[in-house]
């Protein structure tokens, strides 16, 4: 097995206290890279900062941000870069969904909120970080999206199409940057074991007079693998990513969902 390895690499990674988020900052930190954790709750950040795997060479740290704020994350951020925290090899731009719903129903405040959130959060990072790449001859970047860039999710109106915006700006960026050693790439989750599957299965549920139990039934039926998937399946595929044995891929979207996903 060729081992993925990122010692003496720094990396950010958002949203990092729970789910997904935190799957990928404890595989980076197995594979020996200092992680950078950002979210809101500082007790969270505090507890997740801890249970962080260590090695010789790496020095994890956190900052407390709310990402529905840009400014706020640019203060945090500005705050702790001035810590001398450079350079920063590894963005993984990861932060929550939208509320669940039409999008008929959809009002102009959540498309922007959720913009914000999203693509501006993102921009905001790489504008800052990118320079400390560049000099560095090494990046990635790596933002968890959503398979409904492929393909739709029913009542995820703000989200499919925030999700869509997102793996558009990736794609022009990755074509920016590729000749500075950086690459930009997608992680598409499917249904993962995480809040946001309990909220999205609660959700459904409550819409169709459903118990969760015959929802989380229903979504099995779609899914050839025939199970949910693992956090720590995602933070396998974001490792790779993050290594140098990812080097040439790039302005590529995966979907990690056991097949569910039909369009190529």
């Amino acid at each position: 097995m060729i081992p993925l390895d990122l010692t003496g690499k720094r990396a950010l990674v958002c949203g990092s206290t729970q789910g997904i988020g935190r799957a990928i900052a404890m595989k980076f930190a197995e594979a020996g890279a200092s992680v950078i954790l950002a979210a809101r709750n500082e007790e969270s950040l505090q507890r997740t900062l801890k249970e962080l795997p260590q090695s010789p060479t790496a020095h994890h740290a956190s900052f407390c941000a709310d990402f529905v704020n840009v400014q706020n994350v640019e203060t945090a951020l500005s705050d702790f870069l001035a810590k001398g925290n450079l350079p920063i090899h590894i963005i993984v731009n990861n932060t929550g969904g939208p509320a669940p719903g039409r999008i008929s129903e959809a009002t102009a405040e959540s498309f922007l909120a959720t913009f914000s959130q999203h693509i501006l959060v993102s921009q905001m990072l790489v504008r800052r970080l990118l320079a400390g790449m560049k000099q560095e001859q090494y990046g990635r970047i790596i933002n968890i999206i959503s398979t409904s860039v492929k393909q739709p999710i029913p009542n995820l109106g703000v989200s499919n199409t925030i999700r869509g915006a997102m793996a558009s700006w990736a794609k022009t960026l990755s074509m920016e940057v590729a000749q500075d050693g950086i690459t930009v790439n997608n992680i598409l989750p499917g249904y993962i074991k995480t809040g946001r599957l309990d909220s999205l299965t609660t959700n459904t549920a409550k819409n169709q007079g459903k118990s969760k139990e015959e929802v989380s039934a229903s979504m099995l039926q779609t899914i050839p693998a025939g199970r949910f998937g693992e956090p720590e399946e995602l933070g396998n595929l974001a490792t790779f990513l993050a290594s140098p044995l990812a080097a040439y891929i790039t302005g590529t979207s995966i979907a990690v969902d056991g097949g569910r996903t039909s369009a190529l």
